[in-house]
């Protein structure tokens, strides 16, 4: 059976994230990913220091999520050196706070030819990765699942970049059911066989083109997920994106309890 670790996408001020990370741990919790949805909030290494010494005292495993706008397959090429400027800045953060994965949204296809995207974010994360080796921090990096169909980031293409690079990934199973209409338990399964596995989930509303918004979560559906993963033998952390992610991650712990 897997083990899970829950806990909430979002980990609040600088000033109150000690006192958050001790709710979160009294709840149960012991995952969080720190959001720099519009850029690193946490700037200097003292205060990661001091939040990240409390998350590792209460057992919980954080990690980053870059900011939004990061894209490494611009038309542009001085965006694409943004982007990669924004991801190694989290990594030094995460190096700081004592994080192991930096999950970001890859890139758009921008209109190219799809073997082209592919080639070309490879090419960033490869960048990336010898620049974080040569910091000697110990970081990986998890291009994550994306839910909307014009966005790089199908099962293929993520488990593809992993197999190429030695990337790791995050498999946002919310996204995966609003990209294929349907939650793809078994090709995620062959598509993803390492044993540490990082996930987000939430309910999600999606149409056509996949991705609308992320909902919280109905209970039928921390059971069928949760129940899936329960006969996986992974160590899963599970981070919730639902409007309400703390409560939602308290309901998903209940139900996980409940199997």
């Amino acid at each position: 059976m897997s083990t899970i670790k829950f806990g909430p996408g979002g980990l609040g001020s600088v000033k109150d994230a000690v006192k958050n990370l001790e709710m979160f741990a009294e709840m149960g919790l012991r995952a969080c990913e720190v959001e720099f949805t519009y850029g690193p909030y946490i700037k200097n290494e003292e205060d990661a220091l001091r939040i990240g010494g409390k998350a590792k005292e209460l057992g919980i495993s954080l990690s980053i999520h870059a900011p939004y706008f990061v894209n490494l397959n611009s038309k542009e090429e001085e965006k694409i050196e943004a982007s990669k400027k924004r991801i190694l800045k989290c990594c030094e953060i995460a190096s700081w706070l004592g994080v192991r994965r930096v999950i970001f949204h890859a890139g758009f296809y921008s209109g190219m030819e799809k073997s082209k995207v592919f080639e070309k974010i490879k090419e960033g994360i490869i960048e990336i990765m010898k620049v974080v080796k040569e910091e000697k921090w110990d970081v990986e990096l998890c291009p994550e699942v994306m839910g909307k169909i014009n966005v790089f980031g199908s099962i293929s293409e993520i488990s593809r970049l992993v197999r190429e690079t030695g990337c790791s990934a995050c498999i946002d199973v919310a996204h995966v059911l609003a990209r294929y209409g349907k939650y793809e338990f078994e090709r995620l399964e062959e598509a993803f066989p390492m044993k540490n596995w990082h996930v987000h989930f939430s309910g999600i509303e999606y149409g056509e083109k996949g991705e609308r918004k992320h909902l919280d979560t109905a209970k039928k559906d921390w059971e069928e997920v949760l129940g899936w993963m329960s006969k996986l033998d992974k160590d899963i952390v599970l981070v919730c994106e639902a409007p309400d992610p703390v409560g939602d991650s308290v309901v998903g712990l209940g139900v996980w309890k409940g199997l």
